[in-house]
């Protein structure tokens, strides 16, 4: 306990209170405690690792306040709750934070440089990627790792300002060695059962960075295009017409396609045409993605000149024809579908030219041929760029790994749907997202990517007698050696001397998809085969907070890899927060260049005010936030001072909350926090934390304006007999609402609390109806605060303080509720200085015969 202070401040309780709960170890995972009562006393949470790039905005406040409002309600409910913290800091963004913060980029083959120092330093300065400068993967992997440490010390400082009750010796690194190894044993898991195979398979290129792009990192700009309209020739003699932007493609087109509802070309679907110059046979085909009013309603499907491209390849059954190399230049050996001398000497012309040479010499040889229609028509389109690249992203065939995902598999789909009816999502509407995202799966997870900082592929490849890649027969790292690098560890049963030699290995060069090992988060923070007992303490976990956004990733790749391992859903639960919007109504994000960084709204406001308009918002609905005007965070830092007077006032009443509570007035105000309890509980218990907050504050203050009012002047007479009653309830009350402000307001509840309690709030039980089981009629704190706002307006109204005294005043009232606002009749005469006080029936309440014991002017 400590002294209540002259006057109480909120500065300076997030580092004093913050210090205190590392110190105590306030929210460290209790395992002894969980190991003696079990499962069902634990509450564990899948919490969301942070992307490790750059810096966190308001939008991350937002959601894990909604998380932290949870736990801390858990915790106070008597659970076990572990809670740990992760930083996601293995993917693209790492990589192109690192490449601008240092001004280099990776290049493989150059020997790792012990004494590197870096060109920059994060100076701010603006680096072309043609001036970054080239190091070896081990230095760059180093680079990484250093500015991901630095940035997660940053965004661990802004958490624990915050006041997140996580425990903070559960924090992992999804690129430390246990989240490595735990990601590459669940990968040679799926290889064993067959669920991880390899596959020639486009991918996003841009070949500026030489790197796969994931479609987060996708950008749409208007770029100007040409149509060109171009007659492929039928069996008949007759010819179809397609429009494209893409006639470089043409050797690469494996069919035409028009939507199978459009009647032009219902005739045609079944049979083939072949294309003009390279003289290949394709066939016509029926998709619901053909659009009949772009173009001439009938497309050709190449491999690949877009996304939609690689929709039809898949669902289509098609065959792959890519002629784009790395290097966005046309590759030297012509697809095997030419076989006429005239196509293969056609495409030796494009062989070695950029795809727009290329695209000039189709056109030329069009034209010769007469297979070219009309002008060509100049339009604008969207064209899809990396959002740190200067050149269009091309779609080249490379050698990848997948993970069956149920697309191709209608019994792993059908448990994908049945778990996800399972779950109890928070708000229920959510779940639809994850049946549509489930039910309209078309293809496998493409789970390698061709980065460097990353979990390597545990993978090496045997090498033949005449240094031939033996892809089919990979070899796969022991389990107990884990986690491995192949690139730099020697295959088993190898040497390093063998690698690259005929009869030796290779090693595997793609790292995992970050969502690869992002979906392991449960296995990774809990334990999993490699500390049973805790595993079994903490899954499936009871919850999995996240954004909207990420439902059909994270989510989505999560429940797989649990459906995959286990055949069982990850958690119980799942609570999805909106978005924040800035005050156009847009969602702030760091590539729309909008997020606002909340290390100075914390600073400015206080963690409190910025928790409470966290709070404020339900789960599932989008927040406007506008930096200019944060009203609702002034209305939070309002209420936490207040939350710090009240309680001074009320501790200066000497006296305990253990006298028996005899007025009507004060039964009636516990009756009403009694409901309170029983409401904000429910809602906490459901996940509704803006429900519980909103009834909580809203007693609070009828408290604060109305019942402090009327019982001060009884809690310090010293001579009434009923002053005992007044200050039990008083503190009785102040002791259940700081415990249920304590989830939402967590410094300025542990100020006040510590005043006349030791230990936290946030380890004291949360209150429960059966505290407070006074039996008292709630309508006689409504109808007295009622009375009171009339006694206070007839004072206004006469222009006099409301200090002055009152010769007599009546005050009317419905007949069926005379009896209850007489009996706090004492009360009200006090606060209002009314001597002579009666009640009268009448239609409402309402103070009437009011003579001031002063003239009005006075």
């Amino acid at each position: 306990m400590t002294t209540v202070p002259d006057k109480p401040a909120l500065e300076g309780l997030e580092e004093s209170w913050g210090s205190t709960w590392e110190k105590d170890g306030t929210y460290r995972f209790d395992r002894d405690g969980a190991a003696r009562g079990g499962r069902p006393c634990v509450y564990s949470i899948d919490t969301p690792p942070p992307t490790a790039s750059g810096s966190l905005h308001i939008g991350h406040v937002f959601s894990y306040t909604h998380t932290d409002v949870i736990a801390r309600f858990q915790r106070m409910s008597g659970k076990k709750v572990f809670y740990p913290m992760g930083w996601d800091d293995n993917g693209l963004p790492t990589e192109r934070r690192v490449q601008n913060y240092y001004g280099v980029r990776c290049d493989p083959s150059l020997p790792y440089d012990p004494g590197f120092v870096p060109p920059h330093n994060g100076d701010g300065k603006s680096i072309k990627a043609a001036d970054q400068q080239p190091i070896s993967r081990r230095n760059f992997i180093e680079l990484c790792e250093k500015l991901t440490v630095e940035d997660e010390k940053q965004f661990e400082d802004v958490w624990r300002r915050l006041g997140l009750s996580v425990d903070w010796t559960q924090s992992y690194r999804t690129i430390g060695d246990e989240s490595l190894a735990v990601s590459q044993r669940a990968f040679l898991n799926s290889v064993k059962r067959g669920e991880a195979y390899q596959a020639m398979a486009p991918t996003l290129w841009d070949i500026t960075f030489r790197t796969a792009v994931a479609q987060a990192e996708l950008e749409d700009k208007d770029q100007p295009g040409t149509y060109h309209r171009i007659a492929f020739h039928r069996a008949d003699g007759g010819t179809l017409e397609i429009e494209t932007t893409r006639p470089e493609l043409l050797p690469a087109c494996v069919a035409l396609v028009a939507h199978p509802d459009d009647a032009r070309y219902q005739p045609y679907f079944g049979t083939t045409v072949t294309t003009p110059v390279y003289g290949v046979e394709v066939p016509v085909v029926a998709h619901h993605l053909a659009q009949p009013d772009k173009g001439a309603g009938i497309a050709m499907i190449c491999t690949f000149g877009d996304v939609t491209d690689v929709v039809w390849w898949r669902e289509l059954d098609l065959p792959n024809r890519a002629i784009i190399g790395f290097d966005g230049r046309i590759v030297a050996d012509a697809p095997d579908a030419i076989t006429s001398q005239t196509g293969r000497d056609a495409y030796a012309e494009l062989a070695g030219k950029t795809v727009f040479s290329a695209k000039k010499e189709v056109v030329r040889q069009l034209s010769e041929s007469g297979d070219l229609i009309g002008e060509p028509k100049q339009i604008t389109h969207p064209v899809k760029f990396f959002e740190k690249g200067d050149k269009p992203l091309e779609i080249v065939s490379t050698r990848q790994w997948y993970i069956s995902n149920g697309a191709r598999d209608e019994q792993l789909k059908a448990r994908l749907l049945e778990l996800g009816a399972e779950l109890t999502w928070h708000p229920d509407f959510m779940r639809v997202r994850y049946e549509n995202w489930v039910g309209g799966l078309s293809g496998d997870w493409l789970v390698s990517r061709q980065r460097f900082f990353g979990v390597p592929i545990p993978l090496w490849y045997p090498l033949d007698a005449a240094g031939n890649v033996d892809y089919d027969s990979p070899i796969a790292a022991d389990v107990d050696s884990l986690p491995v690098d192949p690139s730099s560890d020697a295959a088993p049963g190898y040497d390093e001397s063998q690698r690259g030699e005929a009869g030796g290995f290779i090693g595997e060069v793609d790292v995992l998809d970050t969502w690869a090992t992002s979906s392991l988060t449960p296995q990774i923070a809990g334990g999993w085969q490699r500390d049973e007992d805790l595993w079994n303490l903490v899954h499936p976990y009871d919850l999995r907070p996240q954004g909207q956004d990420i439902i059909r990733t994270w989510l989505f790749s999560t429940m797989l890899r649990s459906v995959l391992e286990d055949n069982e859903k990850p958690w119980t639960n799942a609570s999805i927060s909106g978005f924040i919007v800035d005050p156009d109504r847009k969602k702030m994000s760091k590539s729309k260049g909008n997020v606002v960084t909340p290390a100075d709204m914390l600073a400015k406001h206080g963690s409190d005010a910025v928790r409470y308009w966290a709070a404020s918002s339900r789960l599932g609905t989008d927040a406007a936030f506008d930096p200019q005007n944060p009203t609702q965070i002034k209305i939070g830092r309002r209420l936490a001072i207040k939350i710090l007077n009240a309680s001074k006032f009320i501790l200066g009443f000497d006296g305990t909350d253990a006298d028996e509570v005899t007025e009507p007035l004060d039964r009636s105000m516990l009756a009403t926090l009694n409901r309170v309890v029983a409401e904000a509980t429910a809602a906490l218990s459901s996940y509704d934390h803006a429900r519980a907050l909103e009834v909580t504050e809203s007693f609070f203050w009828t408290f604060c304006d109305d019942y402090l009012e009327l019982v001060k002047e009884r809690a310090y007479d010293n001579t009434n007999p009923t002053r005992s009653s007044a200050v039990s309830a008083l503190r009785q009350a102040l002791s259940t609402l700081l415990r249920l402000f304590a989830p939402f307001v967590p410094f300025a509840t542990e100020e006040a609390w510590s005043w006349w309690n030791s230990g936290s709030v946030h380890a004291s039980s949360w209150p429960t109806t059966a505290e407070l089981d006074v039996h008292g009629d709630e309508q006689v704190l409504a109808l007295t605060g009622v009375a009171l706002i009339g006694i206070r307006r007839a004072k206004t109204d006469a222009k006099v303080s409301q200090k002055v005294a009152v010769e007599r005043a009546t005050i009317t009232c419905p007949a069926g509720q005379l009896e209850a606002l007489r009996s706090a009749s004492a009360d009200l005469a006090a606060v209002g200085r009314v001597a002579n006080l009666t009640f009268a029936q009448g239609d409402e309440i309402a103070v009437t015969d009011i003579v001031l014991a002063e003239p009005a002017d006075s």
